[in-house]
């Protein structure tokens, strides 16, 4: 699944660009291309057979200033320290972009999550924490569910982190499980936010949506929110979809031109966003070659798996249809595949923006957590749409303003936020 780009090379890249446009000083420039912490460790654990096995496990916090580090955790046999670096960074920009009081943080393990048994899966979490336990917390730095993670492994972790500390803490970990201190409306909101954010673009562009279609990349649970809601939100058709086959490691691309059925596909595809093939078939499904989803004649392009898949090699492989790319990825689209779309004028929603739909509603789940009140789904809908809508308009009005590219837009807003709380603090 390893694209061969580096993601931390790449988000660097992104951040140089914009820091030379705004003309940022050297000294906050070394502060801001570089994480302000990482913690590397080994996680013994027994397996079930008896054996130990030790995974590699890793914590980055990029930057506090605006409020505690937040970021999720990813479990994923690939996973490198400077895909988790990359992580760290854009989630600083992402908090920033949303206008949260969080900093950014990622973490990660090595391993593949489909190999191990539930009980060798809860180990892991709890051995995860076992490791930074002294340096997370409410205040200090809010992990979540990421890639080949789930909300049950986030219960295991903040269990495990209540015994260490001697409280019950559930503002330590977000995206956790309902009746668990999880909140209302997390587990949809990634792919509810991209949705809104395509809204928004397409309110600008003066298109109806319920004339476009889409294809998607991926299918766990942003990807799978994201289709559902661009039917029945935008009443839009989703036509292909490209996910991972976690047994074959290879992927494919399911596509129907008269439109797939996304809850469907939910009751085919496994907890890691394997759909499967034979029943697909059955139901008439076409299945086509991983990298097809991207060649789709569609209005609405969604990279919604993981990062470096949009290159300067497979960018033109884009139809010249497409005039929305949203990026429910982190990091999907390298500076090369920038270049391509900067030429093309496909308007690109980048990540930091699109996909925050997950960390807003975990900064509400944290607010949640402290109070010991939880809000109905209404009101977290409603609060997130807000919260979404008055980004993307944000990010879009800088783009305009300073004719600039959307992705160095969202840049803008979110390093001017960070550099303005560095100074209200007296970092610089």
């Amino acid at each position: 699944m390893s694209t061969g780009v580096n993601p931390f090379q790449m988000a660097q890249q992104q951040f140089d660009e914009v820091a030379d446009q705004l003309q940022l000083s050297d000294n906050i420039r070394k502060i801001l291309r570089w994480p302000l912490r990482e913690f590397h460790f080994q996680i013994p654990v027994q397996m079930d057979d008896g054996t130990m096995q030790v995974f590699r496990g890793y914590r980055v916090q990029h930057n506090d200033a605006r409020g505690p580090a937040k970021g999720g955790i990813r479990f994923h046999p690939a996973e490198t320290v400077d895909t988790v670096r990359a992580l760290a960074t854009w989630m600083t920009w992402k908090c920033a972009v949303a206008d949260i009081p969080l900093g950014g943080g990622k973490g990660g393990v090595i391993l593949d999550p489909s190999s191990l048994s539930d009980s060798e899966k809860q180990r892991v979490c709890r051995g995860w924490v076992d490791q930074m336990w002294r340096n997370i917390g409410p205040r200090l730095d809010v992990p979540a569910p990421d890639v080949g993670t789930t909300a049950q492994m986030m219960g295991w972790m903040m269990d495990e982190y209540s015994k260490l500390i001697g409280q019950y803490t559930p503002g330590v970990i977000t995206g956790k499980p309902l009746g668990g201190g999880g909140s209302k409306g997390r587990t949809e909101a990634t792919g509810f936010g991209v949705i809104v954010t395509v809204r928004e673009a397409l309110k600008r562009l003066g298109i109806d949506p319920k004339t476009c279609t889409a294809a998607l990349h991926g299918f766990g649970n942003v990807s799978q929110y994201a289709a559902q809601n661009f039917i029945n939100m935008l009443g839009g058709k989703v036509v292909a979809v490209s996910c991972w086959d976690w047994h074959e490691k290879t992927a494919y691309t399911f596509s129907a031109n008269e439109g797939l059925d996304p809850e469907f596909l939910k009751s085919i595809t496994d907890q890691y966003g394997t759909i499967d093939k034979e029943k697909a078939k059955k139901a008439g499904i076409k299945i086509e070659d991983g990298n097809a989803w991207l060649k789709k004649d569609v209005d609405i392009l969604i990279p919604a798996a993981i990062e470096g898949v949009i290159t300067k090699e497979t960018a033109p492989m884009i139809s010249s249809k497409v005039k929305v790319l949203a990026e429910g990825a982190n990091g999907p689209c390298t500076p090369d595949a920038d270049a391509y779309f900067k030429k093309t004028n496909i308007y690109v929603i980048p990540d930091f923006l699109c996909n925050s739909g997950g960390v807003i509603c975990s900064y509400f789940e944290g607010v949640q957590n402290d109070m010991n009140y939880y809000w109905e789904l209404e009101e977290v809908v409603r609060n997130l749409d807000k919260k979404m809508t008055s980004a993307f308009a944000s990010v879009h009005d800088m783009s305009i303003d300073r004719k600039v590219y959307t992705r160095n837009a969202a840049y803008m807003v979110a390093i001017d936020r960070v550099v303005r709380a560095m100074q209200l603090r007296g970092w610089i």
